[in-house]
């Protein structure tokens, strides 16, 4: 299982920063008037903030690495899977299980193989299959937990963006009266962090937590797949009708035609 660089997250993200400044520009705006230093720091200290009293500060510190996960996200093989589940299958009903102990070694997925050295060491087929379900739930909270972040933080975001907004307007009415440029940065100030607040949450956070909830639906299903494989190895049915039951789990579109 490698990894592969998605066009979808880079090109989504760049998309939406370019088409929100890009019209701000359009209208006249000015690149220096969206960087405000006292804006940002309320937003994305605000939020960050936030996050980290509702989780842990490891929780925060992997933001970083899951990002790269929503922008690099694991590529399964599962056709390539399912013909080495067919492959095995075919050496299980011509040799036994246990001449499937060679190929181990060539297994690259770790859950795959895991699951086949439960298989050739005789796990009975309920005691695998609770195995792997108890697994495939502890991955699954994991990646619920890692999604909840970016979701905190979509929530959290637009709220920050308000207080900096409120901050602005009173610094604004506080120096009302005097130098009137001063009166227009605070201003500018209040409806920036607005701005940062709300495109931060619908441009970055939430669409991130959604990526990464998708790459846990990809991951489930291959599981499931690879469970339902191993478990036909293990009850010896013939590998043409474990190739079909595998092929007939993914989407019609890419489901495999026996023109045969």
């Amino acid at each position: 299982m490698g990894k592969s660089f998605d066009i979808a997250t880079a090109g989504g993200l760049a998309l939406g920063f370019l088409s929100i400044v890009g019209s701000f520009l359009m209208e006249g705006g000015t690149i220096g008037a969206l960087i405000l230093l006292p804006a940002m720091t309320i937003v994305f200290g605000g939020t960050i903030a936030a996050a980290m009293i509702g989780t842990s500060v490891k929780n925060i510190l992997s933001i970083g690495k899951l990002i790269m996960l929503a922008l690099f996200p694991p590529k399964f093989d599962v056709k390539s899977t399912i013909d080495s589940i067919v492959r095995y299958s075919t050496i299980a009903r011509k040799e036994g299980l246990l001449a499937l102990e060679k190929e181990l070694e060539n297994v690259r997925d770790p859950f795959l193989k895991k699951m086949l050295r439960f298989a050739i060491d005789g796990t009975d087929p309920d005691v695998l299959r609770s195995l792997a379900e108890t697994e495939v739930t502890y991955v699954a909270e994991r990646h619920a937990q890692y999604a909840g972040i970016f979701q905190k933080m979509g929530g959290y975001s637009p709220t920050m963006g308000i207080i900096g907004t409120v901050m602005g307007l009173i610094s604004t009415l506080a120096a009302a009266g005097e130098d009137p440029n001063e009166l227009i940065r605070h201003i500018a100030m209040a409806f920036v962090a607005t701005l940062w607040g709300v495109l931060m949450a619908n441009i970055v956070w939430l669409p991130i937590a959604d990526k990464l909830k998708n790459i846990h639906n990809e991951e489930h299903i291959f599981a499931e797949m690879i469970v339902e494989g191993v478990l036909a190895i293990q009850a010896g049915e013939i590998p043409s009708v474990i190739k079909a039951k595998l092929n007939s789990m993914l989407p019609s579109g890419e489901q495999e035609v026996d023109t045969k």
